[in-house]
């Protein structure tokens, strides 16, 4: 199987790579979060996010609403005095990979912690 970067790997390459920012995203506390909350909920204004998380800040909200509209995951649109979030066509088709991550995780998770408990991690 040959590399999906050449090695070795310099920064550049692993910052210009497109798979780099979106796995940064995903990876952030709330961002898949979000996203399952929309496709499962539909459209939602930003108060009704804002209740439906505990624990989530009104400003890391702000900033993860923010971040998922820029790369094209969901959309904001303001209708009259309200702006209301959805899931898009994108961010629906990033779903079904992060829930078989998920999903691994799962059915592995005796294994890595077996393996966390053998090396001394928690």
């Amino acid at each position: 199987m040959s590399p999906v970067l050449p090695l070795p790997v310099t920064t550049a390459e692993r910052e210009t790579c497109a798979a780099t920012g979106i796995l940064r995203m995903i990876g952030e506390k709330w961002s898949v979060l979000v996203l399952v909350i929309l496709r499962d909920g539909g459209p939602s204004g930003f108060n009704q996010l804002d209740r439906t998380v505990e624990g989530l800040s009104r400003r890391i909200l702000t900033r993860t609403l923010r971040n998922l509209e820029a790369n094209a995951l969901i959309s904001r649109r303001e209708t009259g005095d309200r702006v209301e979030y959805a899931i898009t066509d994108l961010g629906r088709s990033l779903l079904p990979l992060i829930i078989a991550v998920g999903e691994w995780a799962i059915e592995h998770a005796p294994q890595i912690a077996a393996a966390r408990q053998a090396s001394g991690l928690r």
